[in-house]
């Protein structure tokens, strides 16, 4: 029943406007070379992204002109196939269609790369601080269950605080060698963006 309840409510999200690649308004005005340029450069995936047009437009019986679409499209596609653009979505977590052509694709790979290393390190580092934080706090929670505590009780309370102390210490040398793998990855990034087109030696992975 649980289940149920939750599907249903999924689908009447699915009626709000933001459930649509466009607007009823939108469609029935649409430019749909700059729409498809628009949705080229901004990586979609060209077969999922035009059937969201079509859902979308459904509403108002307005047919997407496909050919028109795909033209800008594949104009789109290019600027989005950059090994700069490539760095920046690596560096922004986004994820990669495999929609670049591929005299485009070897470029926007190599930024992508770089850019996602730098992403992940970021992520692990924000993770590690995170989970330190949650163990100083429940050291400190301990702690003053510590003070008020039975004799019975006080010994799984130590053993809790010394397994903490123990983590956090783990954790932070990690959190060391994951400074120098961030700023091997921050250094190669930053020489790519300023000469994309040169030679980059392969990224090293610590972690």
């Amino acid at each position: 029943m649980r289940k149920l309840l939750v599907l249903s409510a999924l689908g009447a999200m699915c009626l709000l406007p933001s459930c649509y690649s466009l607007s009823k308004e939108e469609c029935v005005a649409a430019n749909w070379k700059v729409i498809g340029d628009t949705d080229g450069a901004a990586g979609y995936n060209p077969q999922s992204r035009f059937a969201d047009h079509v859902k979308s437009c459904e509403r108002v019986k307005v047919v997407p002109d496909q050919t028109t679409w795909y033209q800008g499209f594949q104009e789109g596609i290019k600027r989005y196939c950059t090994p700069l653009s490539g760095a920046q979505r690596g560096e922004a977590g986004d994820g990669y269609n495999n929609v670049c052509p591929p005299d485009l694709e070897q470029g926007f790979m190599r930024g992508y790369t770089l850019g996602k290393r730098v992403h992940e390190v970021r992520e692990r580092m924000n993770s590690i601080r995170s989970s330190i934080s949650s163990r100083e706090q429940d050291t400190d929670q301990r702690y003053r269950e510590l003070k008020n505590a039975k004799d019975q009780d006080r010994r799984a309370i130590q053993m809790r605080i010394d397994d903490n102390d123990f983590e956090i210490r783990r954790l932070r040398r990690e959190a060391d060698d994951l400074s120098y793998d961030l700023s091997n990855a921050e250094r190669d990034l930053a020489a790519f963006r300023m000469n994309p087109q040169g030679d980059m030696r392969p990224p090293v992975r610590r972690y």
